[in-house]
């Protein structure tokens, strides 16, 4: 990363590997948000307008969909799906434990309650749509699977229990950008989608934004309202809304790393499959899984290792920038403590979250310095206790 303070290690002065380098993605699009922004600038056209629009169109054609609405964030994004679709008090939705806190936020902010299930034991960490199965109620109004790390869930496991019980899907795409399952991009498997444009994303903004997406019309028609104060034009307000705008200036930043978006993930992959050579033979590591009929996006590439807490900093003290994704199942928050699910209610989740490991990853990433990681990882597991 540029300007990244170096690390002494003994005598020997060493460069930092992050775990996600934003500096190198800017670096391939500064000249084309530069002119964009002086171009708003110019015009003083700060909120909506052509940028915003163009973003919106270009979005929903790269992930196959006929609309899209740019919102501020993908919290935003998935509470304005669920209110669209008339989810609301009385409700609930069903999510996976292993997944970041908006997920489950967005479900309180709609004021329907989140049903919380396990994820599969099949090392894709993926919700388990047996349990999704076991988990339906007659308050159940929708399901929200989460694309998680990079690859979609099986939502076509999920499709037929979704139309005999009339409930929603509502996918969380934050974290896939261009992903596929059996050749049809992440946002577009359900009936609605949401993602966020997070810098740390795969297609990220320059501070927080996000999108919902639907194949339905009149779905979006509503979705842009609710966004917008309710508001179809002006001072006409005919449902309940918020302020939930993008800002135009993410939107040229967005449109330009759109451009990159696809060589982007391939480069992803390229890494991936390289840490998954790196890594072969290391037996106490538990290399990710892709799901069949996947095609991944690596968002992040999470390994599991014993002594997780060691290990991590023992890499973050030879320069390597690891991460947790995520360290706490939700039921064991205390966000979700009333939600009335015991230590113990999903075991794989809670298995997995102590050991759950984030290598650096990322379009830019090197050989050399994917080498350094897998080294460095392979001497912290090697260290006594």
């Amino acid at each position: 990363m540029v300007g990244a303070p170096v690390v002494a290690i003994g005598v020997v002065l060493v460069i930092p590997i992050p775990l996600a380098d934003l500096g190198a993605a800017h670096a391939a699009v500064a000249d084309d948000v530069a002119i964009g922004w002086q171009k708003l600038l110019a015009d003083a056209a700060f909120i909506g307008g052509p940028p915003v629009r163009a973003f919106e169109c270009d979005y929903a054609e790269f992930i196959g969909v006929p609309h899209c609405v740019a919102v501020a964030n993908g919290t935003d994004a998935i509470e304005i799906a669920l209110r669209a679709l008339g989810v609301g008090p009385g409700d609930e939705c069903i999510l996976p434990a292993n997944t970041f806190m908006a997920t489950a936020g967005a479900v309180f902010r709609a004021g329907a309650t989140p049903v919380l299930v396990d994820c599969a034991d099949d090392g894709t960490y993926l919700i388990d749509p047996d349990a999704v199965e076991a988990a339906v109620t007659s308050r159940t109004r929708a399901v929200i699977p989460v694309h998680l790390y990079g690859q979609a869930a099986p939502v076509e496991r999920l499709r037929p229990l979704a139309r005999r019980r009339d409930l929603w899907l509502v996918e969380d795409a934050a974290q896939s950008q261009g992903a596929q399952r059996w050749g049809t991009k992440a946002g577009a498997l359900g009936d609605a989608a949401a993602t966020s444009f997070y810098p740390g994303k795969n297609l990220g903004a320059y501070g927080d934004a996000g999108a919902v997406l639907t194949t339905s019309p009149g779905l979006a028609a509503r979705m842009r309202m609710i966004a917008d104060h309710g508001s179809p034009r002006k001072y006409e307000h005919q449902v309940p809304g918020f302020n939930s705008r993008m800002d135009t200036l993410q939107a040229v930043v967005l449109s330009a790393k759109l451009r990159h978006l696809a060589a982007w993930n391939a480069a992803r992959r390229d890494a991936a499959a390289r840490y998954d050579e790196l890594l072969s033979g290391c037996e106490s590591v538990i290399r990710p899984r892709t799901l069949g009929g996947n095609e991944h996006v690596w968002h992040l590439y999470v390994v599991r290792v014993p002594h997780r807490e060691r290990v991590l900093a023992s890499l973050r003290n030879a320069g390597i920038g690891a991460g947790i994704h995520y360290p706490v199942p939700l039921h064991l928050t205390g966000a979700c403590s009333d939600l009335g699910y015991p230590r113990g209610a999903f075991p794989v989740a809670e298995r997995n979250a102590p050991e759950l490991l984030s290598l650096p990853l990322y379009p830019q990433i090197t050989a050399d310095q994917q080498e350094r990681v897998v080294d460095a990882l392979r001497s912290a597991l090697s260290s006594p206790a």
